[in-house]
């Protein structure tokens, strides 16, 4: 697999840096000496796979996980291997893409209907007559 496919985007993975470090949790002696825990990074500003309106959108969809040279950084350390955890990051990002690139759906306005206002109002008035029997008596 040379390149990375969501829906009708590809983007292939020389763009990709993956950087390898060794892993927490249990492995036993196995933790102290294999590097297992994988690092993807990948530089949406600077990807010559994008569009610029799709540039856009995953800069403002991701704007949490950039840096601020514009880089995404992604890890993955489930598994015991340095390869399953490549692939898990791999697939951490597919997931990502196809969250960002999903259309927004736009929004149809709407108005409450003419019984959810009554009820309102009337949940307000019986609130407002239930305080206002708890004031003070008058010394009368």
């Amino acid at each position: 697999m040379s390149v990375l496919t969501v829906g009708n985007l590809q983007i292939p993975l020389r763009e990709f840096d993956f950087a390898f470090a060794r892993s927490s949790g249990p492995g036993g002696q196995n933790v102290n000496k294999v590097n297992s825990k994988a690092t993807l990074r990948w530089s949406v500003v600077a990807s010559p796979s994008l569009s610029e309106n799709l540039r856009s959108r995953l800069l403002t969809s991701l704007r949490p996980r950039l840096t601020t040279g514009g880089e995404l950084v992604i890890s993955s350390q489930r598994f015991r291997d340095a390869g399953r955890n490549v692939a898990d990051c791999l697939e951490k990002l597919r997931s990502l893409l196809a969250e960002a690139t999903r259309p927004v759906k736009p929004r149809k306005p709407t108005r409450p209907t003419r019984a959810s206002a009554e009820r309102r109002l009337s949940g307000k008035r019986i609130r407002a007559d239930k305080k206002r029997s708890r004031g003070s008596i008058s010394p009368e």
